[in-house]
């Protein structure tokens, strides 16, 4: 039976003090006073955050992150695009859609819209809406189209020249930085990816744009493949040999999973943040909180963790100005 002790609840609920707050991370430094249910969660979220960035720099830490694509339709996009840039991030777990939308918005542009716009009205007229976010035919599935079978007949040339069996080792590690090295424009994940040698990992590469340009390509060139296996080598790998093992993890599915998979191997993460606006109680993975990968061995019973419940469009912006500004 738990047992507490009157004592150790020692920490007044203090008021906000706006005169006082002069930036970001002042504002979540008073957070952290303020009590007030997520906001003293979004405090704990950042100091876990700033340990782990503080060791990225060191021998043996690893430092994962995943999220879902559709931030990548946003300006949240630079928030991923920073962690990538300055190297506080070692591997990225990501779904196909972060591929499309960040190769989309290089060559093209997304536009403001509303939730309640009319889609039948939008679908005539060659609009796409994601949530708030109008994107054009044209800025999407055409660009990419236009961009992508041409890069591939490039690196098939490449592989091929080199080797007998070109696609062996070519998991989406290798395709994501194929692709990065093709884009001098340094407003894409994908080029700093590249050009850092971040790894990026798509577990469910064919389910998107680009995955439907590696299928239409693969009816020309029969012994094209995506070796997701050697993707699954590079995640052991940094599992296995990792001194210490943190992650961010917005959204759950199956990025999120990824993360945590390969970390029980190890025994489990060393510190976790995750946000999600997903539900407990319908067993979702996006839902559950992290406590509940303890009973897995995912993460270590005195690893930092803590969820924060929100709009990840809305925090992570919060956070970003905090630890980056």
């Amino acid at each position: 039976m738990v047992s507490y002790d009157p004592e150790s609840f020692d920490r007044p609920v203090r008021d906000y003090s706006f005169k006082d707050i002069d930036s970001p991370a002042r504002l979540i430094d008073q957070m952290s006073e303020a009590g007030g249910f997520t906001a003293s969660k979004l405090a704990k979220a950042r100091g876990i955050l700033s340990s782990m960035f503080e060791d990225s720099d060191k021998e043996g830490c690893v430092n994962w992150l995943s999220f879902p694509a559709a931030l990548c339709a946003t300006g949240t996009r630079g928030f991923f695009l920073e962690l990538i840039k300055r190297k506080l991030v070692h591997v990225v777990i990501t779904t196909c859609g972060t591929l499309d939308h960040d190769l989309a918005r290089t060559f093209k542009q997304y536009y403001h819209g509303d939730f309640d716009l009319d889609d039948v009205a939008l679908g005539k007229v060659g609009l796409n809406r994601l949530g708030n976010v109008v994107i054009p035919n044209e800025c999407y599935g055409d660009i990419l189209e236009q961009k992508v079978l041409p890069w591939l007949d490039e690196i098939g040339e490449e592989r091929g020249s080199k080797s007998d069996s070109p696609w062996k080792g070519f998991g989406t590690v290798e395709l994501c930085w194929a692709i990065g090295d093709r884009i001098e424009d340094d407003s894409s994940i994908l080029h700093w990816a590249a050009k850092n040698r971040i790894p990026i990992v798509i577990p469910g590469i064919t389910d998107g744009s680009i995955g439907a340009q590696l299928f239409i390509y693969r009816q020309k060139n029969p012994s094209f493949m995506i070796d997701v296996l050697s993707d699954e080598q590079i995640c052991s790998d940094m599992s296995w040999t990792a001194n210490k093992s943190n992650a961010l993890m917005v959204g759950g599915g199956i990025s999120k999973h990824h993360v945590i998979w390969w970390n029980q191997y190890r025994g489990g993460l060393d510190s976790a943040v995750g946000i999600s606006t997903a539900p407990e109680y319908d067993g979702s993975l996006s839902g559950a909180r992290l406590r509940e990968a303890i009973s897995w061995g995912k993460i270590r019973p005195e690893a930092p963790q803590v969820l924060v419940e929100g709009e990840a469009s809305l925090l992570l912006p919060l956070l970003g100005a905090a630890l980056f500004g």
